[in-house]
C-alpha cells in the first residue's frame, strides 16, 4: 500500500466507527518511531550500554556463584577423602580465596542495581522528552490540517490520539527500544561465552535466544495486531460517545433518553472489556509458551552438556558453567517476549499518531511571497463543492474597500462557504478568489490572517477568563485595548456587572454565558484584531432585536476605513449595509 493510500485509510479510520486493521507492519511502525529518537541518541546509547552491562552482571553473578559453589563442594569432598584442597585447587577460584570471590559477587549485585537504575532513568528521560516533542508535532500537524481536514472528524478519537495514544508511546520509548538492543548485545556476548566451551552448545543457546526473543513475540504479535488496533479505535469511539453524552446531558434528561445512553455506554464498555480479555488471554498464552520453551532449552542444554562431557568434548567445569550460563541468561530475551502484547496496543497507537503526522494538509500554507496590503476583495467565476455537493457555481462578487457589503439568503445557500473561501480554509475548484488583485493562493498565509478578522456563527470560548477569551484576537493586548474592543461589541456593560468583571471565568465552552453574550465576545475579538477586512457570519443570529440594533450601530460607528462583509439570513441585519446582495443556490441576485 502506498503512503498516500495509508494516509487516506487513516483518515477513514479517524472518522469512521469501525476499527480498521493495521496498515503498516510492526517493524515499519517501530522504525518510524525510532527515527524520532535522533535528537536523544547519545542518551539512548548510554541506556543500552548500562542495560547490557547490568544484565551481564546479573548473569555472571549466577555463573560465578555456581562455579564457586561447585569448587567448594568439590574441595569438601576431596578433603573428606584425605586428598587435601591443594590437590584439587578447590580452595581457590581463579586464584582467589572464597572471601574475595564473595566480595566480587557483592560488588556485581550492587552494580546490577545501580546499572539498572541508570538504564531506566535514561529510558524514561528519553520517553518523556519525546512525548513532549511528539505532542508539539501532533498539534502542529492538526493546526495545518485545520479546518479543511478536521471538519466533521470524530473529536473523541482525536482526543484519544492526543492523550492516551501518545501516553502509550511511553511504553515503546522507555521499555522497548533499549530492551531490544540490550537483548541482542547480551545474547551475542553469551553465545560467544558458551561457544568458548562448546560450539554445539553455542548453537543451541543461539536457537533458544531466537525462539524466545524473536519467534514467540513475532508469532503472538501478528495474532494480536488487529486486536490491538480494534481496542485503541474502540477506546477512541467510547471517548467520543462520552463526550457527546456529556454535552447533550440536558437533552437526554429532558426527553427521557438517559437510560438508552447509559445502556449504550455500558454495551460499549463491555465490548472494550471483551477485547481486553482477549488480549489478556493472548498474553497468558504467550507467557506459558515462553516459560515452556525456556524449560525445554534449559534441559536441552543440560543433556547436551552431559553428553559432551561423556564424549570428552567438555570438562566438568565447562558442563556446569555452560548449563548455568544458558539457564541464567534468558532474562533479556524474556523481557522482549513479555513486551509483545503491550506492544500490540503501543504500535496501534503509534500508527494512529504517525497517520496524523503524515497526513498532508488540504491547504498548504504560503510564505516567502511579497507582502500585500488590503485594498479590495473579489470572487471571480468561483466553483466550489464539498465532495459531490456543489455549493458555488460560476460565482462572482466584488467587495470594495471601506464599504459594508451585505449578503442575505437562506441557510445552505453558500454564504458561510464564501467567507471560508475568503479565509482560504478551502481552495476553489474553479475561478479565483482575489484580495488586492492577487489570487489568495499566492498571498502569505500570515499576511492573509493579519488582513482578515472572521466571526463565525458559533463563537468558541475557552475555559478561561473573559479578558483572555477576548485577547485571543490579539495576543499580548493590554486591558485597555480589551475593554475598548468590548465596548465596540456592546458587551462591556454586561461584563462590568459580573462579580469578577473581566476576570470572570466563562466555564467550559462558555456554558455560563448565553448565546448572544458569546457572540458579542466573538465580535469583540474581531474588533481587537483590528484587521482591515472584517468577515461576519450571522453576527446577530443569537441576539434579540434590541441587541441586534446595538451591535449594528456599533459596527457602523466603529467601521472607520474597514471593509465589512456581512452575511445573514435576517433581513433586518442588512439595514446597515452599503451594498446588499441576495444569494440563492450559490448565485448572487
Amino acid at each position: 500500500m502506498s503512503a498516500e493510500e495509508n494516509r487516506k485509510a487513516a483518515g477513514a479510520e479517524m472518522t469512521g466507527k469501525t476499527a480498521a486493521p493495521r496498515r503498516r507492519s510492526g517493524v515499519r511502525i517501530m522504525g518510524q518511531l525510532i527515527g524520532l529518537v535522533r535528537p536523544l541518541l547519545p542518551v539512548m546509547l548510554l541506556a543500552i550500554v548500562l542495560g547490557t552491562v547490568g544484565y551481564l552482571c546479573a548473569i555472571f553473578l549466577t555463573i560465578l556463584a555456581g562455579y564457586g559453589l561447585m569448587h567448594m563442594l568439590l574441595a569438601a569432598a576431596m578433603e573428606a577423602m584425605g586428598l587435601g584442597m591443594e590437590a584439587s585447587g578447590a580452595g581457590f577460584f581463579l586464584g582467589m580465596e572464597p572471601g574475595a570471590l564473595f566480595l566480587i559477587l557483592v560488588v556485581m549485585a550492587v552494580m546490577r542495581g545501580i546499572l539498572h537504575y541508570g538504564e531506566q532513568y535514561c529510558n524514561h528521560f528519553i520517553a518523556f522528552k519525546l512525548l513532549a516533542i511528539i505532542r508539539h508535532k501532533v498539534f502542529a500537524a492538526l493546526r495545518k490540517l485545520c479546518p479543511a481536514k478536521l471538519d466533521g472528524r470524530d473529536k473523541g478519537n482525536l482526543i484519544s490520539v492526543i492523550t492516551s495514544d501518545i501516553e502509550l508511546l511511553e511504553v515503546f520509548y522507555a521499555h522497548t527500544i533499549s530492551p531490544i538492543a540490550i537483548a541482542v548485545l547480551t545474547s551475542f556476548v553469551m553465545v560467544l561465552f558458551i561457544g568458548h566451551f562448546s560450539i554445539p552448545a553455542a548453537v543451541l543457546a543461539l536457537a533458544g535466544y531466537l525462539v524466545v526473543g524473536a519467534a514467540i513475540p513475532l508469532y503472538f504479535g501478528r495474532k494480536g495486531a488487529d486486536k490491538g488496533m480494534q481496542f485503541r479505535t474502540g477506546f477512541g469511539d467510547l471517548n467520543s460517545f462520552i463526550l457527546d453524552s456529556l454535552r447533550g446531558l440536558d437533552e437526554s434528561i429532558q426527553y427521557g433518553q438517559g437510560e438508552k445512553r447509559r445502556k449504550e455506554m455500558a454495551d460499549r464498555s463491555d465490548g472494550l472489556g471483551g477485547m481486553q480479555k482477549g488480549l489478556n488471554a493472548l498474553e497468558a498464552s504467550q507467557r506459558s509458551a515462553t516459560n515452556l520453551v525456556i524449560l525445554v532449552f534449559s534441559f536441552a542444554m543440560l543433556f547436551l552438556m552431559i553428553a559432551l562431557k561423556q564424549a570428552g568434548g567438555v570438562d566438568l567445569t565447562g558442563m556446569l558453567v555452560g548449563t548455568i550460563a544458558m539457564m541464567g541468561s534468558f532474562g533479556p530475551v524474556t523481557a522482549l517476549a513479555s513486551l509483545s502484547n503491550n506492544l500490540n496496543q503501543t504500535l496501534a497507537s503509534g500508527e494512529r499518531v504517525l497517520s496524523i503526522l503524515e497526513e498532508p494538509p488540504q491547504i498548504e500554507e504560503v510564505s516567502g511571497m511579497e507582502e500585500v496590503s488590503f485594498t479590495d476583495a473579489e470572487a471571480d467565476s468561483v466553483d466550489f463543492a464539498y465532495e459531490e455537493e456543489q455549493i458555488l457555481k460560476d460565482y462572482n462578487i466584488k467587495i470594495p474597500k471601506g464599504k459594508i457589503v451585505g449578503i442575505c439568503g437562506a441557510s445552505g445557500s453558500g454564504k458561510s462557504t464564501l467567507l471560508k473561501l475568503l479565509m482560504r480554509f478551502w481552495d476553489v475548484q474553479g475561478g479565483q478568489v482575489r484580495i488586492s488583485g492577487r489570487d489568495i493562493r499566492g498571498i502569505n498565509t500570515e499576511d492573509l490572517r493579519r488582513m482578515e478578522a472572521y466571526v463565525t456563527q458559533e463563537t468558541v470560548l475557552f475555559h478561561d477568563s473573559i479578558a483572555n477569551n477576548i485577547a485571543v484576537g490579539k495576543p499580548g493586548a493590554s486591558r485597555e485595548e480589551i475593554m475598548d474592543a468590548a465596548k465596540k461589541a456592546s458587551i462591556h456593560d454586561f461584563i462590568q456587572t459580573l462579580p469578577n468583571g473581566y476576570d470572570t471565568e466563562v466555564g467550559e465552552l462558555g456554558d455560563t454565558l448565553s448565546g448572544g453574550e458569546k457572540q458579542r465576545i466573538g465580535i469583540a475579538r474581531a474588533f481587537l484584531h483590528d484587521a482591515p477586512f472584517l468577515l461576519l457570519d450571522e453576527p446577530t443570529s443569537n441576539l434579540d432585536s434590541l441587541n441586534e440594533g446595538v451591535i449594528l450601530k456599533a459596527l457602523k460607528e466603529g467601521q472607520g476605513d474597514k471593509t465589512v462583509l456581512l452575511v445573514s439570513h435576517r433581513k433586518s441585519t442588512m439595514n446597515v449595509a452599503d451594498v446588499e446582495y441576495r444569494m440563492e443556490n450559490g448565485r448572487l441576485s
